[in-house]
């Protein structure tokens, strides 16, 4: 029973779009990497689960939480009637080593001991669950998700599941599954109330509607479309076609993440899209995919 599914993270949309219409520096496009890989870790570990986890679990996925002034991110937590398994996980590839109680990443430079986190969500976890009445075991995991993960020199008593204990894990979930109680669903579903939202704006680069790039970028291949005919796009790089309906709204989409706090109007989206020259054809598309607030030049457009 999946009570709060993964999402793509907002954090990692916008910085998608922001490196296709500006520069973005060294650290922020390493950072962007990470989190891609991140995101495609946890889905690959949200597929192992699916295809393999049986019997009577509670899943809840991506949970932000605050405690005390304390947040802190789950990545997952697997909920039975016996015991919480609270996971981190992580999607770390090649070779890594410990040594003198450091992590290291296969170039031999140094990264943040994952243990950390680990440990320090686990101990907030707890006290929150204590605080609203819940006292259950809590067991804390990290999960290296990528078959091309090594870790040497890891001590014996690690709270790891490494690539290679992946299906013998599984074995003992599923052996030790047992059916749920009514008190089991009822916390997790009021622990996800107190979920709360990112707010990934105020770690991102400076920007402004003048700084970004206009045009509408190809789905096929994140280039942007060179011209427009009359209903269709054509992509000059990957050849890819998308109607010009399809587009608009991508790029309208795109608009509203940037700016969640403008409205859409006829004008605004016109210079955003660029490659549409025709202000007739992007008013015809936001008066049939939105409701018309205002008429003339104050009119805008909102979701219905």
């Amino acid at each position: 029973m999946i009570i709060k599914t993964r999402e793509e993270p907002l954090e990692l949309k916008l910085l998608r779009y922001l490196n296709n219409r500006m520069k973005l520096s060294d650290k922020e496009v390493n950072y962007l990497i990470s989190l891609e890989k991140g995101f495609k870790g946890e889905e690959k570990y949200d597929d192992w689960l699916k295809k393999y986890l049986i019997g009577e679990w509670i899943v809840i996925n991506d949970l932000l939480l605050n405690y005390n002034k304390n947040v802190f991110q789950i990545d997952s937590l697997l909920v039975s009637s016996k015991k919480i398994y609270l996971f981190n996980v992580k999607n770390y590839e090649g070779d890594f080593y410990i040594e003198s109680d450091r992590w290291y990443s296969p170039s031999g430079s140094e990264i943040k001991d994952p243990l950390l986190q680990l440990n320090r969500s686990e101990t907030l976890l707890r006290q929150f669950l204590v605080d609203l009445g819940f006292g259950t075991q809590i067991e804390s995991l990290l999960i290296f998700i990528n078959p091309e993960f090594h870790l040497y020199q890891a001590p014996l008593k690690l709270p790891a599941i490494f690539p290679s204990q992946l299906n013998r894990f599984m074995t003992k979930l599923n052996m030790s599954t047992a059916k749920l109680r009514f008190r089991d669903i009822e916390f997790a579903k009021k622990l996800v109330t107190f979920h709360r939202e990112d707010d990934p704006y105020s770690r991102l680069s400076d920007y402004s509607f003048d700084k970004l790039k206009k045009g509408i970028i190809c789905a096929g291949c994140n280039s942007f479309f060179g011209k427009c005919s009359y209903n269709t796009l054509v992509c000059s790089k990957c050849g890819f076609i998308e109607d010009v309906v399809s587009a608009v709204m991508r790029s309208v989409e795109e608009y509203q993440l940037f700016f969640p706090d403008k409205k859409i109007t006829m004008n605004s989206i016109h210079e955003w899209c660029e490659v549409i020259t025709s202000k007739k054809a992007i008013r015809r598309i936001l008066k049939k995919e939105f409701r018309q607030l205002g008429h003339g030049s104050s009119a805008y457009y909102v979701n219905e």
